[in-house]
C-alpha cells in the first residue's frame, strides 16, 4: 500500500503547544502502554506500519517540518518537500510526481492520501487498504472515503452517495453547511468528506500536466512558487464524473481544537499537574518544569509551554487563532533531526539556550559572523571540532567559540549542553555551512 499524509499548517489552534515550527501533528500528548508519549504523527506512522509493514509512507510538508519528522519517525520515511505553500493540488501533484520519478513505483499502482492528524484506530487503516483495493479496480478515477456522520457538523462539506451500499457513486457535493442544513443532508444519507481519497497515480500525473507546464518532478519542483494556490477538491474532485465513495463507520475523530484534542485523551494531566476534586472536566498540558495546579475549575483546558500559557473555557478555545496570530516572538523550542532546543532566556544581547543532541548525531558545522558563542556540557559525553580541531568533552566543561570560528558538536551519548549566545544581531539568519 502507498500512502500519502498530508503534513501541513502550523496547527496555531494548539498553541502554545505549536508553532511555526512544531506543529500539531508533532506534539507528544497521547500515552501508549509502556508509558512513554507519542504525537499524533507518530501514532498514525505506527498504525499503518501494524495493518501493513511493507506499506510506502510519504509525508507531503514543507521544509520547516522535515527536521520534526525526521526527529520523530527517522530517516526511512519518504518526505516530498514543499518549497512554499501552494494548497492541496500542487502538494498532491508534487507528491504524486515524487512517487514515481523519485521513488520508482509504477505509475499503474494506487496511493491513498489523506490527512496526517485524524484520531482513529487500526480499523481506519484496514479501511485505507480496501479504499486502495477499489481504486485498482479501475472502476473509477478518484475513489473517496465517506465517514458515517455521529452529528450534524458545521466543520465539514459532505458527500450525498447515489446508494446505500459499502462503495457507490458519488451523487453530489455540498460545502460546509449550517447545522440544520447538515441535518437535513444526514437525513439524505449524507457522509462527512475527511479528505481521504485514492487514486492511480497515472491519474494525477496526467491531471498535473494538463494544469501545470512541467517535465518531472524535478521540474515541478523547480517551478513551484510559481503555482497556482489551488484546492485538490477544487482542481480534481468537482470536475470528476468517474467518481466512487466508500463508506466507513469506525471512530474518525478530527483533533483540530484543544476542545477536540482533550476528547481524545487518555488522561487529564500531562507533565507537572495538580488539581482538586471540585474540577470536571479539566485537562492539564504541561511542558515546563514547574507545577501547574486547577482548582474548581470545569470544562477548562490549561496549557504550558514555553510559548506562553493557556487557560481557557474548552468551547472558547476553538477561537484562539486569531489571538496567537496577533503573537510576535522568538520561536522558543523546537525539534531539529540531530535533537531538540529549547530557549530559557532572552536580552537584548544574548539569548541561553538548553540543547538536546542525540546519541549519534551532530550539528550542521557551521559559523556566525554577528554573535560570539558559549557551550556549557552538563550531561553526557562527545566532541566539538572547532576550525578543524577535534577535542573531546564531558560534563562540566565550557567551549568558547568567537564570531567567524566554523564549530559543531558531535554526540556520543545523548548530550546537553548550555548554549549562549552574545552579541548585538543575534539572528537565526546569521549562519553559514561548511562541509566537514
Amino acid at each position: 500500500m502507498n500512502i500519502v499524509l498530508l503534513s501541513g499548517g502550523s496547527g496555531k489552534r494548539l498553541w502554545p503547544l505549536s508553532n511555526d515550527i512544531r506543529s500539531k501533528q508533532f506534539i507528544k500528548i497521547f500515552k501508549k502502554e509502556d508509558g512513554t508519549y507519542e504525537s499524533m504523527v507518530q501514532r498514525v506512522y505506527r498504525q499503518i506500519k501494524k495493518v501493513d509493514n511493507d506499506a510506502t509512507v510519504t509525508i507531503a510538508t514543507s521544509k520547516t517540518q522535515v527536521s520534526s519528522i525526521h526527529n520523530q519517525l527517522g530517516q526511512d520515511v519518504g518526505i516530498s518537500i514543499e518549497p512554499c505553500r501552494r494548497d492541496t493540488f500542487p502538494a498532491i501533484a508534487l507528491a504524486t510526481a515524487y512517487l514515481v520519478d523519485v521513488k520508482g513505483i509504477s505509475p499503474e499502482e494506487s496511493v491513498v492520501v489523506c490527512p496526517v492528524d485524524p484520531y482513529v484506530q487500526d480499523e481506519y487503516f484496514e479501511a485505507l487498504k480496501a479504499l486502495s483495493d477499489q481504486a485498482d479496480k479501475g472502476e473509477a478515477n478518484l475513489v473517496l472515503m465517506g465517514i458515517e456522520p455521529t452529528y450534524p457538523s458545521e466543520k465539514y462539506g459532505y458527500i450525498i452517495p447515489s446508494s446505500k451500499d459499502m462503495v457507490s457513486e458519488v451523487a453530489t457535493f455540498k460545502e460546509k453547511p449550517s447545522v440544520e442544513v447538515a441535518q437535513d443532508y444526514i437525513s439524505q444519507g449524507a457522509l462527512w468528506n475527511g479528505g481521504v481519497f485514492a487514486y492511480k497515480l497515472k491519474y494525477v500525473l496526467d491531471k498535473a500536466h494538463e494544469l501545470i507546464d512541467f517535465t518531472d518532478y524535478q521540474d515541478l519542483f523547480n517551478k513551484y512558487d510559481t503555482l497556482t494556490k489551488i484546492s485538490f477538491d477544487y482542481a480534481v474532485v468537482e470536475k470528476e464524473s468517474r467518481i466512487q465513495v466508500m463508506r466507513f463507520g469506525g471512530e474518525w475523530k478530527d483533533l483540530g481544537t484543544w476542545n477536540t484534542l482533550t476528547e481524545a485523551m487518555e488522561e487529564n494531566i500531562v507533565g507537572k499537574g495538580m488539581m482538586n476534586e471540585n474540577c470536571k472536566g479539566v485537562h492539564i498540558v504541561n511542558e515546563m518544569d514547574v507545577p501547574v495546579l486547577a482548582m474548581g475549575l470545569t470544562d477548562v483546558v490549561i496549557s504550558a509551554s514555553p510559548e506562553g500559557i493557556l487557560v481557557s473555557d474548552k468551547e472558547q478555545s476553538s477561537y484562539i487563532k486569531p489571538f496567537v496570530d496577533g503573537i510576535v516572538q522568538q520561536i522558543m523550542f523546537a525539534d531539529k533531526s540531530w535533537g531538540s532546543f529549547k530557549v530559557i532566556d532572552v536580552e537584548n544581547e544574548s539569548m541561553t539556550i538548553k540543547v538536546t543532541l542525540n546519541a549519534g548525531h551532530s550539528m550542521n558545522y557551521h559559523s556566525h559572523n554577528h554573535r560570539d558563542e558559549v557551550w556549557v556540557v552538563i550531561s553526557g559525553t562527545g566532541k566539538t571540532i572547532i576550525d578543524g580541531v577535534e577535542t573531546a568533552v564531558r560534563p562540566g566543561d565550557v567551549v568558547t567559540m568567537k564570531a567567524g570560528c566554523k564549530h559543531t558538536v558531535i554526540a556520543e551519548s545523548e548530550l546537553k549542553l548550555i548554549e549562549v549566545q552574545l552579541g548585538s544581531a543575534i539572528s537565526v539568519d546569521d549562519k553559514q555551512k561548511f562541509a566537514l
